[in-house]
C-alpha cells in the first residue's frame, strides 16, 4: 500500500509533537517543484486569497464553502427525483392507471435543470473571478523583477484558469451522475451517463468560455480605458441574466415542450436548449426527435466557436493589459460639470453640516474605486434585478409563438424587492472590512469613538446617502414598470400607492439595516469571528419574503382609499421616528465609551468592561 493512500485513511499527526518524535522523523524534505508549478499554485491561490473573495485571508474556508455550495444542489435534486420515478400511488387518482415513471416531457425538464444549473454556476464563477484572469499592477511589479520568462508567466496563468474552470465544472456536476441512475432507472445506463456528462460539461464550458471570450475581445479591441467603463455594466448584466435563468426555470420548464414541439425559432437562440438537445440526442439515440439533433449541432458549433475566440483573443488582451500597466494610463482629472447641480442640491437639502458633507463625498469617491465594493454592487444589483424580472415576467406559448406579459402582483411587489436589495447591498459594502486606510482622518479629527455631535452627523449622512440612492432607484423602477403594467395599475391612486409604499420601505429598511452601524463606511475593522455563510443566507431567506409580501399587501391595502393612503404614510412616519430615537441612543452610548489607544486590545472593551 503506497504512502499516499495510507495518508488518506490514517489519522492526521498531532499538531504538537515532542522533540524525540520530531528527531525520529528525520529532516523535512520539501517537495521539488518546477518554476511553472510554483506559478500555477500561486495564481490558483490568488483566485481565492484576495480581498474580494476573502477579506479576512481565510481562503481555504471560502474554497470549501464554495465547493459545497456548488456541488450540493445537483445532488439534492437527483435525490428528490427518486419518488417521482418510483411512485407507490397515482395522484390525482385515476382508475386503472398503474404507478410508473413520469411522462417523456417531464423527464426532459428534469434533464433540463442540470443543463441550466451547470450553465449558471460556471457563468457566476467566471464573472466572480473576472478581474483576476488578467494581471494587475502587483503582478507586473513583482513578476517583472524575478528571473522568470514572460511566456512562462503567461502559460502559468492560463493553466491556472483552466484548472479553476475544470475544478468547478467537476465540483458542480460530479455528484448528480452517481445518484441519477438509482433515482431514474434509465433504460440504458451508459447512454444516460454519456448524455448527462456531455450536456453539463458542454453547457458549463460554453458559459465560462463565452464570458472569457467577451472580456478578452473587449479588452483587445478597445483597451483598458473603455473596458473599465463598461466592466461593471457587463458583470452586473451577466449576474442578473444567470440568476434570472435559474429563477425562471419553473417557467421555462413549462413552455419547453410547447416550444420544441412547435419548432419555434426562439429555441435556436437560447444556449441551454442547445445542450438539452445534446443530452436528449445522446440519451434517445435514433429515437430522438429532429429538433434535438439540430440543437446538438448548434451546441457543438457554439462551444467550439466560443473556445476558439477565447483562445485567440486572450493572448492579445493579456499583452495589451501588461503594456498598459507598464506604461501607465493617462488620467485626466476634468471636473464634471454635470455633477455640480447635484452636489449643490445635496448640500442644500440633504447634508447641510460640514461633517455630513465630508462623509457624503467620502462615500461617493470610495464606493466605485475599489474592486471589493464594486463586486458587492454587481452581485447584489444583479441578484436583485434577476429576482425582479423573475417576479414580474410571465411566459406562455400561444399558437406556437412565445408571449411574455407582466404580472400585476409582481409589479406591486417590485417596490419591496428593489428597496430591499439596494439597502442591503449598500450596507454590506459599507460595513465590510478590507480598506482601513480611510479611517485615520475621522479618528484624528473626532476621536474613536467620536463624540456624540460628530458621530450623529456622520451616521446621519450615511443614512441620507443610502436613502437617497434607494429612493431614486425604487422610484425609477416603479415608473418604468408602468410601461408594461396592466390597466388596473395605471390609475393615479395606484401610482401614488406604489410610490408611497416604495419610498416608505426605503425609509424603514434604511433605518432597520443601519440601526446597529456605528462607524463611518469603509473604515470598520474585521469581526473577531468569521461570518457564517449559512446564517447569512438564512437571514435573507427569512426576511426577504416578508419584505416582498409586505410590499404586496401594503400596496393592495393602500389602493383601497385615500384614508388608507394617509394611514400608511402615518405608519411609515411613526416607525421612522422610533428607529431614529433608538439609533440616537445607541450612538450616545457608544460615544460615551472610553477611547481606545492606538494598538490597544479592544476585546475587554467589547465586553463592556470600560475603565
Amino acid at each position: 500500500m503506497g504512502d499516499g493512500f495510507q495518508r488518506l485513511i490514517v489519522d492526521a499527526p498531532p499538531a504538537v509533537m515532542s522533540l524525540n518524535v520530531q528527531a525520529a522523523m528525520g529532516p523535512v524534505r520539501e517537495p521539488k517543484r518546477s518554476q511553472f508549478e510554483l506559478l500555477v499554485r500561486h495564481f490558483l491561490e490568488r483566485f481565492f486569497n484576495h480581498e474580494t473573495a476573502s477579506a479576512d485571508g481565510d481562503a481555504k474556508t471560502r474554497l470549501v464553502q464554495l465547493a459545497f455550495a456548488a456541488g450540493l444542489p445537483g445532488l439534492m435534486v437527483a435525490v428528490y427525483l427518486w419518488p417521482l420515478y418510483h411512485p407507490v400511488i397515482v395522484y390525482p387518482p385515476h382508475p386503472g392507471v398503474a404507478p410508473g415513471p413520469p411522462p417523456y416531457w417531464v423527464q426532459v425538464n428534469h434533464h433540463f435543470f442540470f443543463v441550466i444549473y451547470s450553465f449558471v454556476v460556471m457563468g457566476l464563477i467566471t464573472v466572480f473571478e473576472w478581474d483576476l484572469f488578467f494581471p494587475d499592477l502587483l503582478d507586473v511589479q513583482v513578476m517583472g523583477t524575478l528571473p522568470i520568462k514572460a511566456r512562462r508567466v503567461f502559460m502559468g496563468r492560463v493553466a491556472a484558469i483552466g484548472l479553476l474552470i475544470g475544478a468547478f465544472l467537476f465540483d458542480a456536476n460530479f455528484l448528480a451522475p452517481i445518484v441519477l441512475p438509482m433515482s431514474t432507472d434509465p433504460p440504458s445506463l451508459m447512454r444516460l451517463e454519456a448524455g448527462h456528462l456531455a450536456a453539463v460539461a458542454g453547457s458549463g464550458l460554453f458559459a465560462a468560455f463565452s464570458i472569457v471570450a467577451a472580456q478578452s475581445v473587449l479588452l483587445a479591441l478597445f483597451g483598458e480605458r473603455v473596458f473599465r467603463k463598461v466592466s461593471l455594466l457587463l458583470q452586473g448584466g451577466a449576474v442578473a441574466g444567470l440568476v434570472m435563468l435559474l429563477l425562471l426555470f419553473p417557467v421555462l420548464s413549462g413552455v419547453t415542450p410547447s416550444l420544441l414541439q412547435s419548432g419555434n425559432r426562439a429555441m435556436w437562440l437560447f444556449p441551454p436548449y442547445w445542450f438539452l438537445g445534446m443530452y436528449q440526442n445522446v440519451l434517445g439515440g435514433p429515437e430522438a426527435i429532429e429538433e434535438f439533433r439540430t440543437l446538438q449541432t448548434i451546441g457543438w458549433v457554439a462551444l467550439a466557436s466560443a473556445t476558439a475566440i477565447a483562445i485567440c483573443a486572450y493572448p492579445i488582451a493579456y499583452v495589451r493589459r501588461v503594456k498598459n500597466l507598464v506604461e501607465g494610463a493617462v488620467t485626466r482629472r476634468n471636473k464634471n460639470g454635470a455633477l455640480a447641480p447635484a452636489n449643490t442640491a445635496a448640500h442644500t437639502l440633504l447634508v447641510r453640516k460640514p461633517i455630513g458633507r465630508a462623509v457624503f463625498h467620502f462615500i461617493n469617491q470610495t464606493l466605485l474605486r475599489l474592486p471589493r465594493y464594486r463586486i458587492y454592487l454587481v452581485l447584489y444589483g444583479g441578484v436583485g434585478l434577476s429576482v425582479l424580472i423573475a417576479t414580474v415576467l410571465r411566459l406562455d406559448v400561444v399558437r406556437g409563438s412565445l408571449r411574455a406579459e407582466a404580472s400585476a402582483d409582481g409589479i406591486r411587489a417590485a417596490a419591496g424587492i428593489v428597496a430591499f436589495w439596494v439597502t442591503v447591498g449598500l450596507r454590506t459594502a459599507f460595513v465590510s472590512s478590507g480598506n482601513q486606510r480611510g479611517g485615520w482622518v475621522f479618528r484624528f479629527t473626532h476621536g474613536r469613538p467620536a463624540h456624540f455631535g460628530a458621530a450623529i452627523q456622520e451616521l446621519r449622512a450615511v443614512k441620507v446617502w443610502v436613502l437617497a440612492c434607494a429612493v431614486v432607484v425604487t422610484v425609477l423602477v416603479v415608473l418604468g414598470l408602468r410601461a408594461v403594467a396592466p390597466p388596473e395599475l395605471l390609475g393615479g391612486h395606484s401610482a401614488a400607492a406604489q410610490l408611497l409604499v416604495g419610498v416608505g420601505l426605503c425609509v424603514i429598511l434604511t433605518d432597520a439595516v443601519f440601526a446597529q452601524v456605528l462607524t463611518v463606511p469603509f473604515t470598520g475593522e474585521a469581526a473577531g469571528e468569521k461570518p457564517n455563510i449559512a446564517f447569512i443566507l438564512l437571514k435573507f431567506f427569512t426576511f426577504f419574503p416578508f419584505v416582498t409580501a409586505g410590499a404586496l399587501g401594503a400596496e393592495m391595502w393602500t389602493e383601497i382609499s385615500w384614508a388608507h393612503f394617509a394611514g400608511a404614510a402615518l405608519v411609515v412616519l411613526v416607525v421612522h421616528l422610533w428607529f431614529r430615537y433608538r439609533h440616537r441612543e445607541a450612538v450616545r452610548i457608544n460615544s460615551a465609551q472610553a477611547e481606545v489607544e492606538e494598538g490597544e486590545d479592544e476585546f475587554p472593551m467589547r465586553l463592556g468592561l470600560r475603565y
